[in-house]
C-alpha cells in the first residue's frame, strides 16, 4: 500500500515537515511515498525513498487545485493520508488512516504542532540527497577551510536584515579568532537574491566569496553541512542549515520565533527589541517602513552571540564533511 503525503507550497514549511515523512518511513518501510506539494517545494523531495510520484498542487480558482489533487488521488485505497494544510482530502479519499494537523492554539514550534498529529514527540527535519549533490557541494568548497554560510534574503522585505549588514558581519567574522585565518563566505539563497548580496560578491578586500545563489536545494543542503555557521534571516535557507546540524543563528522581527525558529538543539535565535505583534502593527499604520522592520538587530548583537556560541564550544574547529 502507499502513503499519500501533502505538505506546504513554502519551502521552509516543507523541510519542517520533513521530520514527520522521515517518521512515517521509518513506520511504513516497504510503502510508496505520494507527495503533494506546491512547486517551490518539491524541490525538497527528490531523493525521498520510497517516492512514487510527486503532484505538484498549482492553485486555481473556485478551489480547482483541489479537486484535481482529488480526481488524480481516489482512484486507490491509501494506507495512510497526512495533511499539513488543513483540506479535506484525507475524509475524501478511502484511506486506512487520516492525519490533519490541527489549528495551534498553545504557541508550539511548526514542528512540535506537526508532530502532535501523531501524538509522538518533534522529530528533526530530514533532508534525503544523492551522490551528484555532494559533489556539486565538495566542488564548490574545493580548498575551503572556513566557510561561513550567510542568508541575505527572504521570501519579502518585511523581515530581510539590511544588506549593508551582512556585509559588515562578514568583514567582522574574517577577523575573529574563531575563524582565523580568514573565513571563506559562503552566501545562499535562491537566483533572484543574488541582488541582495551584490555587496558581499563585489567587496570583500580580497576575501574569498563562494557564490552559492540559484543552486538546487539539495546541493544547497549539502553546501551547508559543510559549513561551520550560518547566520540568516527567517527563510528556507535558515530551515536547510538547521535541518543539516550546522550552527545556525535565526535573524527574526516581523515574524514569530516561537513557531519558526531554526529547529535542533544548534538552532540560536536573535530578535529585534520589539515583538512581532508590535512591527505588524507598526506595518499596517506605515506600510511605507516595511523596508525598516529588521533595524533593531546591529551587527554587534550578531557578533555577540557568535562569539558567545565559540566561547561554548558550540562552534566545530574545522569544515564539516
Amino acid at each position: 500500500m502507499s502513503i499519500l503525503f501533502i505538505t506546504s507550497t513554502r519551502i521552509g514549511d516543507a523541510i519542517l515537515s520533513t521530520g514527520i515523512l522521515s517518521w512515517l518511513h521509518e513506520q511504513y518501510p516497504e510503502d510508496g511515498i505520494t507527495i503533494a506539494c506546491g512547486g517551490p517545494a518539491s524541490k525538497v523531495f527528490g531523493e525521498v525513498p520510497n517516492l512514487e510520484a510527486l503532484h505538484i498542487i498549482r492553485k486555481q480558482r473556485n478551489h480547482g487545485h483541489w479537486w484535481q489533487l482529488w480526481r488524480a488521488m481516489v482512484p486507490r485505497k491509501w494506507r495512510v493520508v497526512v495533511d499539513l494544510r488543513r483540506s479535506a482530502m484525507p475524509w475524501l479519499l478511502l484511506a486506512g488512516k487520516r492525519y490533519s494537523v490541527p489549528y495551534d492554539r498553545a504557541g508550539r514550534h511548526r514542528v512540535e504542532l506537526n508532530a502532535s498529529m501523531f501524538g509522538i514527540p518533534p522529530q528533526n527535519p530530514k533532508i534525503w540527497t544523492a551522490p551528484e549533490h555532494r559533489e556539486t557541494a565538495e566542488k564548490l568548497l574545493a580548498g575551503a577551510k572556513t566557510p561561513v554560510a550567510l542568508a541575505v534574503g527572504a521570501n519579502w522585505a518585511g523581515k530581510t536584515w539590511p544588506a549593508d549588514r551582512f556585509a559588515a558581519l562578514a568583514d567582522s567574522i574574517r577577523q575573529m579568532k574563531a575563524f582565523a585565518p580568514g573565513a571563506e563566505i559562503v552566501l545562499v539563497g535562491g537566483p533572484d537574491e543574488r541582488e541582495a548580496g551584490a555587496a558581499l560578491l563585489e567587496n570583500q578586500d580580497g576575501g574569498r566569496v563562494i557564490d552559492g545563489f540559484g543552486l538546487d536545494i539539495l546541493s544547497t543542503y549539502e553546501l551547508l553541512k559543510r559549513c561551520r555557521l550560518m547566520v540568516a534571516n527567517d527563510s528556507a535557507m535558515m530551515h536547510l542549515a538547521a535541518a543539516s546540524g550546522i550552527p545556525t543563528i535565526g535573524l527574526f522581527g516581523p515574524t514569530k520565533d516561537q513557531h519558526y525558529r531554526p529547529w535542533g538543539e544548534n538552532g540560536y535565535v536573535i530578535r529585534t527589541p520589539d515583538s512581532a505583534d508590535a512591527l505588524m502593527a507598526r506595518l499596517r499604520t506605515d506600510p511605507a517602513s516595511v523596508s525598516t522592520l529588521m533595524e533593531g538587530i546591529t551587527v554587534d548583537d550578531v557578533l555577540a552571540k557568535i562569539a558567545e556560541l565559540e566561547s561554548r564550544g558550540a562552534i566545530p574547529n574545522t569544515r564539516q564533511a
